[in-house]
């Protein structure tokens, strides 16, 4: 059983979007488990004071209608700070969100959230290192042999489309097409393969530095010199393609 010195509050959010500084909570559950092994659990629908985007419901189920009288992140921050006093946090992947994204919403109306001498586990993180994500390790799990030949490109690729064969076959769920596929397990918009841009809502946006987030486009047009800036960096070819695309797109709409 596992020993717990302090409470541990294992925290997951449902939220607007993904944009940690943008996006806003809809809702929040804690399950915390004392030192004796009880669990207390507290669930809190939550207007996020903004329209939650249709691909947002899409993924969790709930709606501006869902949320228009609950109580807005400010009214119930006393109450989750308190009931967060003296734990340590845990969750799925929140060191990378669900954590940040809490600590901004106290930011946001002012509150101090103090992260500093509480541990911050992420389940993740053990299941990523414990189980190895490796071509290899699906190849064995998938295919129930080992990959021999394994980081040589012929084998490496036949492994892989032993895989894929394999997982069709065990999750029907998939489909037997490429168009099944991705309608199961979604198919990302691409902009450039570097990821620096990302599409959100049919527009490009900043994935990365001080104007993450915002559209492409619009940066372009107020600060044009930012295109030359990247043009000039060392960035992928294939990222100043895109950007020069956007940018001549965005020249001829002034036009």
């Amino acid at each position: 059983m596992l020993q717990l010195i302090h409470p541990l509050a294992i925290i997951d959010l449902e939220t607007t979007g993904i944009n940690l500084g943008t996006d806003r909570i809809v809702e929040i559950a804690i399950v915390k488990i004392m030192p004796d092994g009880k669990r207390i659990v507290k669930r809190k629908l939550i207007n996020p004071e903004m329209p939650i985007p249709k691909s947002s419901t899409d993924i969790h189920g709930i709606t501006d209608e869902m949320v228009k009288d609950a109580p807005t992140f400010r009214q119930v921050a006393n109450e989750l700070k308190q009931f967060l006093d003296n734990c340590d946090l845990a969750g799925y992947n929140s060191n990378r969100f669900d954590i940040p994204l809490l600590v901004e919403e106290f930011l946001r109306i002012g509150m101090e959230f103090e992260s500093k001498g509480r541990k911050l586990l992420d389940v993740q993180k053990i299941f990523h290192m414990m189980e190895q994500r490796t071509l290899s390790a699906a190849y064995r799990f998938y295919c129930g042999k080992d990959h021999e030949g394994a980081h040589g490109a012929e084998a490496d690729a036949t492994a892989t489309w032993e895989v894929l064969v394999a997982q069709v076959e065990r999750y029907p769920q998939l489909g037997s097409s490429l168009e099944e596929i991705f309608r199961c397990i979604g198919e990302e918009e691409v902009v450039d393969f570097a990821r620096r841009f990302v599409m959100e809502n049919g527009v490009e946006v900043f994935n990365f530095g001080k104007h993450k987030g915002r559209s492409v486009a619009g940066i372009l047009k107020s600060e044009p010199q930012y295109y030359d800036w990247m043009m000039k960096g060392d960035f992928p070819l294939h990222t100043k393609q895109k950007l020069t695309e956007i940018f001549n797109r965005t020249l001829l709409k002034k036009g």
